[in-house]
């Protein structure tokens, strides 16, 4: 028997039991699209998480100082430490770009009738931000450098802006449309917890063409030394932009050398870090992440393999005359085996297209529910998948298919 002839015998058997051929199917199905959905889903966090640091700029080296003790009314008494790093930083420049506070103040910003106070988060039927509070923090004259920014209109804050205690600010592309839609701000006045900061620039847009960063740009960063009128406690958290990914190690020795020297390991201590290293560790905690889901969205498959080699032993018992008859007139235990096989093959190929089939549909719905972005599976997951479940079939089906075979010829023809 050729193997065409084997194919529409597995076929006809399939058919012949369409109840018992799809509950089998079903098992098959149910894990193929469970582990494919898995594994797309948690590709897309991977993809957007990426984009995330991307567009948050390369090279970037996290410092954080912790020293001194709190008061009784819970305000931290600890140092300023940035004039001292920000001096040292711009004197390595063969390593480092520039140097930012990175800390958030929790402000008020009005605008005419706008207030952030009253503001509330919205966003569209795709999940990009439509308007909200904006996020307010402080930053040094280098603090687009530092986060991949550019000026798309006015200026960026200077070094004067610091020195001067001058009350200015660069708003975001969000914060911009959020307080003033498309007018220009540059020159307007914002009050900030009452006090008047006037508009010197705006940062370009970070957002992609989906929409994607749009609160990313929802921010209004104002000088560090606006902590004179704005408040705040003093500043634990920096970054560091390395000037290529070579100057990183070499920056974060010198960091940790000058840092070592300068905070009183007594009363405190600090950290040095780089974003890569960040975004290593989340890529391996999510690809952690999805090993387990799709270890346990695997053991469906398991069962639906048991189910394939159940239902094998059946379709062997129910046509065990059939076997005599074959094995009596000459067929070789090759052919029987290799007829079980192929329909065992078969039931789990139907169900790897229909897992594939749902996979990517669950694929591209939850990827734009988790990660507002579209993700398809790989090629490399549908090509896995259906070998996988045809693999199964095979597998599972080579005891049924080998017990068969063995069946001797005048034994098979007195089943009844």
């Amino acid at each position: 028997m050729n193997i065409v002839q084997a194919i529409k015998m597995a076929w006809k058997s399939i058919l012949g039991k369409k109840g018992r051929s799809a509950l089998t199917i079903l098992g098959i199905f149910i894990g193929i699209a469970a582990v494919m959905t898995i594994v797309s889903v948690m590709e897309g966090v991977k993809i957007e998480s990426m984009r995330q640091f991307e567009a948050m700029g390369s090279n970037r080296i996290n410092v954080n100082i912790y020293a001194g003790g709190w008061d009784e009314k819970g305000n931290y008494t600890g140092k300023d430490y940035f004039p001292e790093l920000y001096d040292f930083c711009n004197g390595m420049k063969k390593y480092v770009l520039g140097v930012t506070p990175n800390a958030n103040l929790g402000a008020s910003v009005s605008y005419g009738t706008k207030n952030s106070e009253n503001m509330q988060y919205e966003y569209d039927d795709n999940w990009n931000l439509i308007s909200g509070p904006p996020n307010c923090v402080y930053g040094s004259d280098q603090y687009s450098v530092c986060n991949n920014l550019s000026i798309s209109r006015g200026r960026d804050l200077a070094w004067l802006d610091l020195e001067n205690y001058n009350q200015v600010c660069v708003m975001g592309a969000k914060a911009v449309q959020v307080f003033f839609g498309n007018a220009d701000p540059v020159g307007k006045i914002l009050k900030v917890n009452g006090n008047s900061f006037t508009v010197v620039g705006v940062y370009a847009p970070r957002m992609d063409v989906n929409g994607n960063g749009a609160q990313m740009d929802n921010i209004i960063v104002f000088p560090y030394t606006a902590r004179r009128v704005l408040g705040g406690q003093p500043i634990q958290e920096f970054i560091v932009k390395a000037r290529d990914g070579a100057s990183m190690e070499e920056a974060i020795s010198r960091l940790s050398g000058f840092l070592k020297g300068l905070v009183d390991q007594h009363t405190g201590g600090y950290n040095v870090y780089s974003e890569s290293n960040w975004q290593k560790e989340s890529n391996e905690y999510l690809t952690m992440i999805g090993l387990v889901l799709g270890g346990i969205a695997a053991i469906s498959l398991l069962v639906g393999g048991i189910g394939i080699m159940n239902i094998m032993l059946v379709t062997v018992t129910e046509r065990t005359r059939e076997i005599g008859i074959r094995r009596a007139i000459g067929a070789p235990r090759a052919s029987i085996v290799s007829q079980f096989l192929i329909e065992a093959a078969m039931l789990c190929g139907i169900g790897g297209i229909l897992g594939i089939a749902v996979g990517t549909l669950g694929s591209v719905v939850l990827s734009r529910l988790l990660v507002k972005m579209t993700v398809y599976p790989p090629v490399w997951v549908v090509l896995g998948a259906f070998g996988f479940s045809v693999a199964l079939g095979i597998i599972f089906g080579s005891y049924p298919a080998i017990k068969a075979s063995r069946l001797q010829p005048v034994e098979a023809l007195r089943a009844e």
